[in-house]
């Protein structure tokens, strides 16, 4: 895909994320832990920043993006999961610093995550805001509607 095309997908998966919190707010463990704001933040492979803030909170909003951005920079850089990337520097299977991205600078937590376009090209999402399962779950759903 080429840049125009990467950004329209972008853009609509940003929009799904969108049309999908409502019903995270449903559940009642994202609801409470979303506190006035969540956000999603994804990159696209030259390093365009795409994202978009929600909730009644500016404050809590502009935190969750900041989480948001650094899961999907972590991801976007290295190519794995926040969660695995951690198992694998504290198990030793990879130099912390093959990255550039040391304790206490790395993400542990779920949320940031490489994705794949359908012709192969890698993105990297984050979102914050929610739990951790439904952080990876909703940026995932909403990928998965994308219809252009």
């Amino acid at each position: 895909m080429q840049y125009p095309e990467i950004a329209a997908f972008i853009n609509a998966v940003i929009d799904n994320v969108e049309a999908l919190i409502p019903e995270y707010m449903q559940r009642k463990e994202d609801r409470e832990k979303e506190r006035g704001g969540v956000a999603v933040c994804i990159l696209d492979p030259e390093g365009r920043v795409y994202g978009k803030m929600f909730g009644t909170d500016r404050i809590m909003a502009r935190e969750r993006y900041r989480v948001a951005w650094t899961k999907a920079s972590q991801a976007w850089i290295t190519g794995l999961p926040t969660g695995e990337y951690e198992r694998r520097v504290f198990n030793k299977e990879i130099d912390e610093g093959q990255f550039g991205i040391r304790r206490p600078d790395l993400v542990g937590w779920e949320g940031g995550q490489p994705l794949y376009l359908p012709d192969g090209t890698m993105i990297a999402a984050g979102f914050g805001g929610f739990t951790s399962a439904s952080d990876l779950e909703i940026v995932q759903r909403a990928l998965a509607m994308v219809r252009l």
